[in-house]
């Protein structure tokens, strides 16, 4: 059956549609998770400001890890205003730990296009809020919704996969992504859209998980077309995972007077902006010391594997001791855990101590 007549409903019935909202509401008001950035169901919007820092910083990680993040920004940066006023070095020690640094990146960049732009106020439409600096179609929908009410079509993975079992749509993803935020499209309310985008990420994550789907407990059951077959968890289908491409590369521990030499990445490409351990080139065969730092008997720590999006870099750690005659900043070793490291190079680090 099409998604377009399952929602088309009955004569004298109500549509599918209503019914889906309804139930699921319904149920949010009961079962909604207790979050820092949210609003209780019912209640009137969260700051915006705490809505959008939350969507930036969740992309691609979980709740859990959030959480600390979240309420250590806010201590120290309570409005977007402050944020924007921050220090790019200090944001992005800040950061360190989350991962996907190019979001703190656009997260700062939005800040001051606020603060500037737009005198400290979020624009409160979906086109406003898209237009803003690292602001993508998801995050302008989320922000537009459940800080400013707007009836928006949110679609994260969690709703990727509630929507996609909904309607059993058995087109391999990606190219079933159309189809799937046609249908969340079609079944998002006009009335407390920011709840219903809320509920629908939290009956993803605790109900309608990617693996043994509780179903026996989904409101949304009686709806549902994946709940009728026998193996609901298969959807949303997914191509076939190629393996990833495998990259080399060394780091390199110089210590000098119970210091470490650290250097600034490029602003722009991998962990940008961010403090790191000194490195060569990540290529396809191990460089070996090719860019070394300086002139040392460079002797083996071991050996790391870390995986990006993109690629699985494998990387050798080698420590030695030198000069302070090298270009870089000298990071006491026994504070190396203030140095805001990304998380490649905080393991890195732990390599070459414990050798």
């Amino acid at each position: 059956m099409s998604v377009d007549s399952r929602l088309g409903g009955r004569p004298g019935e109500a549509p599918i549609a209503a019914s889906i909202a309804a139930d699921l509401l319904a149920w949010y008001d009961v079962h909604a998770r207790a979050l820092p950035w949210r609003a209780p169901p019912g209640t009137p919007p969260p700051d915006p400001y705490r809505v959008w820092l939350s969507e930036v910083m969740l992309q691609q990680t979980t709740v859990a890890a959030v959480k600390p993040y979240f309420r250590a920004f806010l201590d120290r940066w309570p409005t977007v205003e402050a944020l924007a006023a921050a220090e790019d070095a200090d944001l992005m020690a800040a950061w360190a730990g989350l991962g996907y640094y190019a979001r703190a990146r656009n997260l700062l960049a939005c800040a001051r296009a606020v603060a500037r732009d737009h005198g400290g106020r979020f624009p409160d439409t979906e086109a406003g809020l898209r237009a803003l600096p690292g602001l993508g179609a998801y995050t302008a929908a989320a922000v537009a919704a459940i800080a400013f009410g707007r009836r928006a079509v949110v679609v994260d993975a969690n709703v990727e996969r509630v929507v996609a079992r909904l309607f059993a749509i058995a087109e391999p993803l990606p190219a079933a992504r159309p189809a799937i935020r046609a249908a969340a499209d079609r079944i998002t309310p006009e009335a407390r859209a920011g709840d219903f985008a809320q509920a629908m990420m939290d009956l993803g994550s605790g109900i309608c998980t990617t693996r043994n789907p509780a179903c026996a407990i989904c409101p949304l059951r009686p709806n549902c077309a994946a709940a009728a077959t026998a193996d609901p968890a298969r959807f949303p289908v997914k191509a076939a995972k190629k393996p990833k491409p495998v990259r080399h590369g060394t780091a390199f521990w110089l210590e000098h007077n119970g210091a470490v030499l650290l250097v600034r990445r490029q602003p722009k490409g991998m962990l940008g902006g961010m403090r790191a351990l000194p490195t060569g080139p990540w290529a396809d065969t191990p460089p070996a010391l090719a860019d070394a730092p300086a002139e040392a008997d460079w002797r083996p720590a071991g050996r790391l594997t870390h995986v990006f999006t993109h690629f699985a870099l494998e990387l050798e750690v080698v420590v030695a001791s030198g000069s302070s005659a090298v270009d870089g900043e000298w990071w006491p070793i026994d504070r190396i855990a203030d140095a805001g490291l990304p998380t490649l190079f905080a393991r890195a680090a732990a390599l070459a101590m414990a050798a």
